[in-house]
């Protein structure tokens, strides 16, 4: 994220929160120095907050604007945090108020990629995924942008990306009338494919959302992910998203396959996985999106 203006305003109820928050932890005259707002976010308010306790990242929202978001992205940032493979920010204190909801996070300076960046972040990403479970989907449901994310758990991986992610996405689409009948009934046949498409894996941790805008460079040099949409679910999904909206470098990838070795067939199917991202950026912010949703589709139903 980018600073572009100082002297943010931010709400005097956030503000009182605070302060009760860092009173609680011996600061009794926390003082908030200065705010700086933060680009890179377009759901949320995202700033910079200089105060007497220390830096953070504070993003809040009118409550009840996302349900829960925020208690759900604090969620996941701590599941990753706990696989202890990625840095991601600490989780300060989360709180809903009667008008605004909060998140207050480590704020981590981003820095430029160093000599072989990629490759290591590729390497901490495989063993990321090394963390499982016993089901695909997670114990809750979250965000995916501004997008409820649905993640019934399922011991089956088809099922659940074909029920979970994909006619989801189709049906919110098709009401809204950004897909025609006629796809809607395309991605009905693709769904009949899918079972002898897709490859069979066990449950891997996800980021859930992982494109080029949400990973940083810490003052360290290490990949810090940030913003997720975590759940336990095909490896492949992560690295699909990877090559989407820029893409990564070939790097990540080699450093990825020093510690997993990827299935023949992997690069074919990043595209299947893809179609989830790309239909919840059409159900978010419209046509821009439907050629590429066409043009995989294409590839598997003519």
């Amino acid at each position: 994220m980018t600073t572009i203006y100082s002297d943010f305003m931010i709400p005097e109820e956030i503000i009182s929160s605070l302060r009760a928050c860092f009173h609680s932890q011996g600061d009794t005259n926390f003082t908030i120095h200065s705010v700086s707002y933060l680009t890179g976010g377009d759901i949320n308010q995202t700033c910079k907050i200089d105060t007497s306790s220390g830096t953070f990242c504070l993003k809040y929202n009118f409550t009840g604007k996302f349900s829960s978001m925020f208690e759900k992205e604090a969620h996941g940032l701590r599941l990753l945090q706990g696989a202890n493979e990625l840095r991601v920010p600490e989780v300060v204190t989360q709180n809903t108020l009667p008008t605004y909801t909060y998140l207050l996070l480590e704020f981590i300076d981003s820095e430029k990629e160093i000599d072989r960046f990629m490759f290591r972040f590729g390497v901490s990403l495989a063993k990321l995924h090394d963390h499982s479970s016993d089901f695909y989907g997670l114990d809750h449901d979250n965000y995916m942008g501004s997008l409820p994310q649905s993640n019934t758990p399922s011991n089956d991986w088809f099922d659940f990306f074909v029920e979970e992610r994909l006619q989801k996405q189709v049906a919110l689409a098709r009401d809204s009338r950004r897909l025609d009948y006629s796809t809607t009934k395309r991605f009905d046949e693709l769904f009949v494919r899918l079972s002898r498409l897709l490859s069979k894996d066990g449950p891997a941790l996800l980021h859930g959302d992982l494109w080029s805008g949400n990973y940083m460079v810490s003052e360290s040099g290490e990949a810090c992910l940030i913003d997720p949409a975590v759940y336990y679910g095909h490896r492949e999904v992560d690295l699909a998203m990877t090559t989407l909206f820029g893409g990564f470098s070939s790097g990540f990838y080699l450093g990825y396959e020093t510690h997993h070795s990827l299935e023949p067939g992997w690069k074919k199917r990043l595209e299947i996985y893809n179609l989830y991202p790309l239909l919840i950026h059409l159900n978010l912010f419209g046509s821009s999106y439907l050629g590429s949703i066409l043009r995989i589709l294409n590839c598997y139903i003519k």
